[in-house]
């Protein structure tokens, strides 16, 4: 990077593991995209630490365009992780951090790019709940938190005979109000 990384806490105490962490993670983001110009991330502790999570802005630099940002409310967390930690918003906001870097470099090449596909970003979770009425349900992650995914989102079997507890494949993705399940598809189950 040509502007060296910028790391602020702010009413949090600085941890040398987080930093380490935020560290590697930036470190992943600049193999992702070598053209990374810079990267500020705070750290952030809003309102009452005991009942609100850590809050991660990272504030990406990327030549010829306006910065890229990560910024999630602490709802967010709330919602994916049962008791999110320090750790768990660091890991969560440099997941869509890359997401949104790849999704750059795609844009930029003009097309697909090597580095990344849903294979590698695929993930076992299992339906928490159906409402097949409203053409929708919610998958419970390995994190424990639930993601919405409609209909539409699954690409092989039947919406209306999927039942709780039928493990899925999916792709995490970001929708208009957070993250969404995406390409959803029923785990086969071999019968003996």
């Amino acid at each position: 990077m040509q502007i060296p990384l910028e790391i602020a806490f702010h009413k949090i105490d600085k941890s040398d593991a987080a930093e380490s962490e935020i560290r590697s993670r930036v470190e992943k983001l600049e193999k992702l995209y070598s053209g990374l110009v810079g990267c500020r991330v705070r750290v952030d502790q809003r309102a009452d630490k005991n009942r609100t999570p850590p809050v991660v802005r990272i504030e990406m630099s990327v030549p010829g365009a306006k910065d890229l940002v990560v910024a999630y409310e602490p709802e967010r967390l709330l919602q994916k992780f049962q008791n999110p930690d320090l750790r768990n918003a660091i890991s969560d906001a440099f997941d869509a951090a890359e997401r949104q870097i790849i999704e750059f470099k795609r844009q930029r090449e003009g097309g697909a790019t090597a580095d990344y596909h849903d294979g590698t970003n695929q993930f076992l979770g299992q339906v928490a709940e159906m409402h097949p009425e409203e053409d929708h349900g919610f998958l419970m992650t390995k994190e424990g938190g639930l993601l919405y995914f409609h209909r539409n989102s699954l690409l092989s079997g039947d919406f209306d005979s999927l039942k709780r507890g039928d493990e899925v494949h999916y792709v995490e993705d970001m929708g208009d109000t957070g993250p969404t399940a995406a390409k959803v598809r029923p785990v086969e189950t071999r019968e003996s």
